[in-house]
């Protein structure tokens, strides 16, 4: 039965190029939407450049020109790149479109209709000189801690003190140099509580969301009240003005996923369809692609606003991780920060098509470029075993027709064949890695096949000719099959194989049906192995040098080589909170005075805190996995005091002590230097 589907990648933003973490979610998501298309489904993707803010703003002031015309070079830049990549959209939009103006009216008044929307008073610095109110990064000035001048908006790189613009001395902008002064304006929010039931059984019924991530919002925001959401910005910004809230402007995570529609909608007036079939019909699939940096925003504060508006909610928001390369965060001074078209310039972009399909799945994991890897696996799979096939087989029946009845091949065919249901569920379910490891067995057993059968010896023997011609049709029918199941990773070898064997692939079951009397044409070159010159240049090319051809000195924190991985494994939420929100949390100094299991609990150990004297908090802590109870007596701990206590079946929690780490084995205490007391407050 065909679907009708709606696939959306996050919206790049257009004030700089695509590079190759970009790619890993556009190329992610180009794949499935062609998988979707060749098993005979209706599927439309749909993307935009995301186009308003104060950084658009900012950089349109710096080069000289408007707004509008950056944004129309960025989305020129970005159209280029993703082509290069056979990264195919149904339509790519902007959000600065009188499409999604004209949406964002509308979801506006669903909501303000609602009675979600509430008006509050914001103080925030604001630059006279700018004409703009300034977000922690364009701040800077003298630490309030340790007074070390040039420190950023809010922290300070020598005594890492975290701290608010507000209280920076002799604070500057670094738009204008100016002082800024301190502004109070009105701003517009969005109270997401109201929806707090709805978005529970949303996000926690299985059905919409991995499952590391479902328990990932239970964890970090559904377990307490929701925050108000802030959606509007006082002028100057770069954005759409609000009807009901003049000289202000909707923020740009409010009209950003909008643009998701307003790009839709764009597609629909120019092929005369309605948005309603897509946007508010039962019958299509709505399905988000993104990287689980934005979780909040598409899994919380989006499906609020959609099931607020009556818009389709996501089927399923499929979250990917982050890239690293060589294991390393990408690098401007290493040349691993490699831009879209520095990479294009250099490489076949089907090789990073291949190698991300190749590590790709259903999970949040981070995915690792390890340029090793990349060739070896490029030049063992593509050209060594696909490519191969076809290579070994075509030159001997060129401008000849395949066998019109299919030969015996021992069961190859039809084993393959067998496979297409297996291979499209992995398809189906993003598990890319898993696919290509099936792929590739059919690849070993085609091999298999032509190295026992050597059709280059068959060739010398004038009475086997009809022999050879069945052992080639048998070759190219195996190699078309892995070519149909390659097709969404590899849209340039599908083009490729449809030239050679005159006979377009059409549909995914293709591959269950061998070709037979079709022409062999001469064949030509596919893919060939990786150059590890082109490697070295790519990298060289994306080396950024400082002024005079010197190349920057690395960053002193690598010297105690911190990777990335631990904060890439939980990401900080992005949500602020002031400095009168954090001295409410009275984080004190305590020693655990008893410890001992908690009878039917898995994870839990019940601790005594002593914060001196005769104080005494009763605290349960998940640490059983990576803690005995007579290791923890004695010990000083740093526990918040004053955290509302919490009925548990087990008894009642007053407290919670402080960890760090993942979870599991992986949970470390902290504990203060020697010297410290119990009841010491942490500061």
């Amino acid at each position: 039965m065909s679907r009708r589907i709606l696939v959306t990648a996050a919206l790049p933003y257009a004030n700089g190029p695509i590079h190759i973490g970009h790619l890993v979610e556009y190329i992610q998501t180009d794949i499935w939407v062609r998988f979707q298309k060749l098993r005979g489904h209706r599927c439309l993707y749909i993307c935009a450049d995301d186009t308003h803010g104060t950084a658009i703003m900012i950089r349109a002031r710096q080069e000289g020109r408007s707004e509008e015309e950056l944004i129309a070079d960025m989305r020129e830049q970005h159209v280029r790149d993703f082509a290069a990549f056979d990264i195919e959209f149904d339509n790519y939009g902007s959000t600065h479109c009188d499409e999604n103006r004209e949406l964002c009216e509308q979801i506006w008044k669903s909501v303000t209709d609602a009675g979600l929307v509430i008006e509050k008073p914001v103080e925030q610095l604001y630059d006279p000189e700018a004409e703009t109110f300034l977000a922690d990064r364009f701040v800077k000035g003298t630490c309030p801690v340790c007074k070390t001048p040039d420190q950023n908006g809010d922290h300070c790189e020598k005594c890492l003190s975290n701290y608010t613009p507000k209280e920076l001395i002799d604070p500057k902008s670094r738009l204008s140099g100016a002082t800024p002064i301190l502004h109070e304006a009105p701003h517009r929010f969005i109270q997401l509580e109201q929806l707090h039931e709805f978005l529970d059984e949303w996000t926690q019924s299985g059905e919409h969301l991995q499952p590391e991530i479902a328990n990932y919002l239970k964890g970090h925001f559904l377990g307490d009240e929701l925050r108000d959401w802030d959606v509007t910005r006082p002028p100057a910004y770069f954005g759409f003005e609000i009807p009901d809230f003049p000289g202000n402007y909707w923020y740009v995570w409010f009209d950003a996923p909008i643009g998701y529609i307003g790009s839709t909608h764009q597609w629909c007036k120019e092929h005369g369809e309605s948005l309603d079939v897509w946007w508010r019909s039962p019958d299509c699939e709505v399905h988000h692609f993104i990287g689980k940096d934005i979780t909040y925003f598409h899994t919380l504060f989006w499906p609020g606003i959609l099931k607020t508006a009556g818009l389709n909610l996501p089927e399923k928001v499929h979250i990917h991780g982050f890239l690293t390369v060589d294991g390393e965060k990408m690098s401007k001074s290493k040349g691993t920060f490699i831009q879209a078209s520095t990479y294009a310039d250099h490489l076949n972009p089907s090789y990073l098509r291949y190698f991300f399909a190749s590590k790709l799945s259903s999970k949040v994991d981070d995915l690792d470029l390890n340029l090793d890897e990349f060739k070896a696996k490029v030049d063992s799979d593509l050209v060594g075993k696909v490519v191969n096939i076809a290579s070994r087989c075509a030159k001997f029946v060129a401008d000849q027709p395949l066998s019109n009845e299919y030969p015996d091949d021992g069961g190859l065919f039809q084993q393959a064949a067998d496979a297409a249901d297996r291979i499209a569920e992995l398809y189906e379910n993003c598990d890319y890695s898993a696919a290509i490891r099936e792929i590739m067995l059919l690849a070993d057993r085609a091999n298999q096949y032509i190295e026992a059968k050597e059709p280059w010896t068959l060739r010398k023997d004038e009475s086997r000719q009809d022999e050879l011609r069945d052992v080639c049709t048998v070759g190219l029918n195996l190699f078309r099959q892995i070519v149909v199941y390659l097709g969404p990773v590899l849209p340039r070898l599908v083009n490729q194989t449809d030239e050679l064997l005159s006979e377009p692939i059409r549909q995914w079951d293709d591959a269950r049906s061998p070709l037979l009397g079709t022409t062999v044409n001469q064949f030509q070159h596919m893919l060939k192995r990786v150059d590890p010159q082109q490697v070295e240049k790519m990298i060289d090319d994306s080396k950024e040098t400082l002024p005079g051809g010197e190349a920057p000195q690395p960053s002193t924190l690598n010297q105690y080589n911190d990777g990335p991985e631990s904060l890439a494994a939980e990401p900080m939420s992005g949500e602020e909170c002031t400095f009168d929100d954090f001295m409410k949390v009275d984080m004190r100094v305590a020693r655990v005075v008893e410890a001992n299991h908690v009878e039917g609990a898995d994870k839990l150990l019940q601790l005594t805190l002593s914060l001196g004297g005769d104080e005494t908090r009763n605290v349960f802590a998940g640490i059983k996995s990576v803690y005995d109870p007579e290791q923890l007596v004695g010990r000083l701990v740093i526990c918040c005091a004053n955290l509302a206590p919490r009925k548990m079946r087990f008894g009642l929690s007053e407290g919670m002590v402080l960890a760090s780490g993942p979870g599991g084995k992986d949970i470390f205490l902290l504990n203060p230097d020697d010297g410290a007391k119990p009841g010491m407050r942490v500061h």
